[in-house]
């Protein structure tokens, strides 16, 4: 259950020079906590010497702070106040164990069905099984609820051995029986990874920045908040036209009312939803009639264009010479000239870092 922590700076960046001597102060007083140093890891690059490993790592900005688990880089990135007393409690904090324990069966049946819950069954916590289940919960404890149950409180459950399963948000949908090998990670966290982590994630100001990081495409749902209909519609289409896509574009939704301002800039308003439009960091494209979202192969050729480049060409060069095609019209106009993006502008602030690319403004 190791836990790294990785600053990633330039000595030349002032911001980086101000941490320093915090990040060394806050690596102190943990060390005197957890003297062990597979416990807990404090590492400084220097990015200006180093910069491959920025690269490698998707550094935009200076200082980053980034949390790894057992090699792993974590996708959330320490983005708390930058003092000793703080960075010393976020480590604290990741080394609370996520895995709540069962004393009896019954406390399965009041588990919160709103959140995303794991369960794990298993005939003792010292065990190979067990410890699999611990580094997977360490992972994705920001992602799911992680509980388990051990010896006679499970034997109910171990009529096949150790056994894990999934509790899905809501209170009539059927538990998913983990059917891999408990002692392989790779196997395990994809499976708790696929169930924790959804495939069409919520955008907010909080998690923009973060999201924007990861550095691909946003295909966002903007719908009304109390309108689900439309919601389940697009995970539906996402689900069925673009699981091959996970990882080259993110599937996000977005509340109207809260994003009128990108709306604005696509020639829509909170009235006109649910609208469907990509950001792709550069410009917004419009997918045509929210009607037309379960025509077969509709939602994935627009994708397909934006990967191929038809939607940028379209934008300089005017529709290509075939019929109307999804992004090509918006709002009754022609799709060669699209708006910039918005959602890149979500991205840190320059008052907090030293930013790489130097293109933002105000959302």
């Amino acid at each position: 259950n190791s836990s790294e922590v990785i600053s990633l700076l330039s000595y030349r960046c002032r911001f980086s020079q101000m941490l320093h001597p915090i990040f060394e102060e806050a690596s102190n007083i943990v060390r005197e906590e957890f003297p062990d140093t597979k416990q807990v890891v404090f590492a400084r690059v220097d990015c200006d010497q180093h910069s491959d490993i920025a690269q490698r790592y998707r550094i935009t900005k200076y200082p980053t702070l980034k949390l790894f688990r057992n090699g792993m880089m974590m996708k959330r990135e320490y983005r708390g106040q930058r003092s000793v007393v703080a960075i010393a409690d976020f480590i604290r904090q990741q080394k609370v164990d996520p895995v709540k324990e069962i004393h009896s069966m019954e406390e399965v049946n009041t588990v919160d069905r709103s959140k995303r819950n794991i369960i794990g069954y298993f005939e003792k916590k010292d065990s190979d099984n067990y410890h699999t289940y611990e580094k997977v919960a360490n992972i994705l404890r920001d992602d799911c609820t992680f509980l388990a149950a051990f010896g006679a409180v499970s034997e109910s459950e171990r009529f096949s051995g150790d056994n894990v399963i999934y509790k899905p948000l809501g209170e009539n949908v059927p538990d998913m029986v983990y059917l891999g090998s408990l002692t392989n990670f790779d196997l395990t966290y994809a499976w708790a990874q696929d169930k924790c982590v959804p495939l069409v994630r919520e955008i907010t100001f909080e998690n923009g920045e973060e999201l924007t990081e990861e550095g691909i495409p946003f295909l966002i749902l903007f719908h009304v908040k109390e309108d689900t209909d439309s919601l389940e519609k697009f995970q539906q289409e996402v689900a069925r036209q673009l699981i091959s896509e996970k990882g080259s574009i993110n599937f996000l939704h977005a509340d109207c009312d809260k994003f009128r301002h990108p709306l604005l800039h696509i020639q829509k308003t909170p009235a006109d939803c649910p609208v469907i439009a990509i950001d792709s960091f550069r410009h917004m494209y419009v997918f045509p009639d929210f009607k037309d979202l379960d025509t077969p192969g509709k939602l994935r050729q627009f994708v397909v264009d934006l990967h191929s480049g038809k939607l940028h060409r379209e934008f300089h060069h005017g529709p290509d010479p075939t019929d109307s095609t999804p992004g090509q019209e918006m709002g009754g106009e022609v799709a060669s000239s699209p708006p910039e993006s918005s959602f890149k502008k979500l991205g840190p602030s320059e008052t907090r870092y030293t930013i790489l690319t130097r293109d933002r403004d105000e959302l």
